[in-house]
């Protein structure tokens, strides 16, 4: 691979996005984010969406609350003749503050990485562009 592709998508959860007590987003919500990563990707290096075909491994390391914001990154690490290996990570670099205010926050000096995951997708020959 000549030159490294990557995607960075950032957004706010918002309480919709909450689905446990005490406003905690679902884990899978990260997941969902990385789908959307992973379509850029395909389409920066293939001129299609592409399908996912499997996570390899996925890791929850750190709660995500209604009012974070999620910086989710993925990057392809290898690419065969139809499929792309891709990592992802989805850091959280502004955290809600409920104990200040309820529109209180902070941009964190240091992000917090919040879940991993390795997958695979394949782009079928005939529909690739690049």
């Amino acid at each position: 691979m000549e030159e490294k592709i990557t995607s960075t998508i950032r957004l706010r959860m918002s309480a919709k996005d909450a689905h446990y007590g005490g406003n905690l987003v679902d884990g899978a919500h990260m997941v969902h984010l990385f789908g959307d990563v992973a379509t850029e990707l395909l389409i920066k290096c293939d001129g299609d969406e592409g399908l996912f075909c499997a996570y390899d491994n996925v890791e929850f390391l750190a709660p995500v609350y209604a009012g974070d914001y999620i910086e989710a990154y993925g990057e392809i690490t290898s690419i065969g003749n139809t499929s792309r290996k891709m990592s992802f990570e989805a850091r959280k670099v502004i955290v809600a503050r409920p104990d200040i205010s309820e529109s209180a926050a902070d941009v964190l000096d240091e992000p917090i990485v919040v879940c991993r995951a390795t997958g695979t997708c394949v782009v079928p020959k005939e529909c690739k562009r690049k």
